[in-house]
């Protein structure tokens, strides 16, 4: 197996994600991507050395998913242009589906064809789902961990694959789901429960007049009335990408979730979630419901991994070697 070129130094290299160095926030991305076994041991010192009260007290995490076809790109765009306007650093992860042939992201300059008039303040990357079931891919809770310590705004842009589509609403702090003007199957995704209800709701292509405000009524006859005074209200609105229309309204209702969580305490706590969540995962696909087990149970590993944080790599590699160890291997 070949070495790596140049190592990285994970501390260095830490240091620099955090003062926005583009080049930096690249090469961490780039050694979360790589699987060969020293690289792993470098990004789990890499991400053992990000500042944790910007990993899960900071910046803002936010899901945009949908039917394809919604205009989630070029509304993530009108988004981008929005939150720069405003003094925020943006980075994007785009999932793309992947190529059944490299593996590799099928889509992955859509984002900078939409964006090329933005400024260095914005950062794109473009990963590949990999079959993954629930839309996304395994490497992107690690990399939006990167992102956290560099940018003010984290979006993750998903592939479109319908119900599948739930593991968005596990990693990150906001859902917003995107509808299209007289598209039935917004409903039912929403009806059939694609993921625990968005936290906004959005019909893009709003110019298109009547079509639009039928799905729109229909959203939010979705809607359910907060269980408790002091819940989160989820909006439904109506915006343009064409048109930029409703996506200073879109912008504001996204950056109200953050506060609300804010306001709530719960943000550090949903985060080391998320991770404990993913963690779980990698465990499950590995070695099935049984290892799952042998580890002391789903619900009994999710508590103690959020009430002991550390690095997701490490963590992961800690419980995967307790397991190989009971087993005997």
């Amino acid at each position: 197996m070949l070495a790596l070129r140049t190592p990285p130094d994970p501390e260095s290299l830490a240091a620099s994600v955090s003062d926005q160095d583009r080049s930096a926030v690249a090469k961490a991305l780039n050694l979360l991507d790589d699987k060969r076994p020293e690289a792993r041991k470098l990004a789990a010192r890499l991400l053992a050395t990000l500042p944790k009260e910007r990993l899960y007290g900071s910046g803002h995490l936010i899901g945009l998913t949908g039917p394809p076809g919604a205009g989630k790109s070029s509304l993530t765009a009108a988004l981008v242009r929005v939150w720069r306007n405003r003094g925020l650093a943006v980075g994007i992860l785009a999932v793309d589906p992947s190529s059944p042939i490299s593996g590799g992201a099928l889509l992955g300059d859509r984002l900078r064809m939409l964006s090329s008039d933005l400024d260095d303040k914005v950062f794109i990357r473009s990963l590949a789902c990999r079959g993954e079931f629930g839309g996304l891919s395994a490497e992107v809770w690690p990399m939006s961990l990167v992102m956290l310590a560099a940018f003010d705004i984290v979006l993750v842009e998903t592939v479109g694959v319908g119900q599948k589509e739930i593991d968005v609403s596990k990693l990150t702090d906001t859902t917003c789901f995107v509808a299209q003007p007289a598209s039935g199957d917004s409903i039912q995704f929403l009806k059939a429960g694609i993921m625990e209800i968005p936290h906004v709701l959005v019909v893009n292509k709003a110019d298109v007049g009547l079509a639009a405000r039928k799905t729109l009524s229909e959203l939010r006859g979705t809607l359910k009335p907060p269980a408790h005074a002091g819940d989160w209200q989820v909006p439904a609105l109506a915006a343009s990408a064409t048109k930029g229309t409703g996506i200073e309204a879109l912008a504001d209702s996204i950056e109200a979730h953050r506060a609300w969580l804010t306001a709530q305490g719960m943000l550090p706590t949903i985060r080391k979630r998320f991770q404990a969540e993913w963690i779980v995962k990698r465990l499950l696909e590995e070695f099935g419901r049984f290892g799952i087990e042998t580890l002391g149970g789903e619900s009994r590993l999710l508590d103690s991994l959020v009430e002991i944080p550390g690095s997701p790599f490490e963590q992961y590699e800690s419980l995967r070697n307790r397991f190989l160890t009971n087993r005997g291997q």
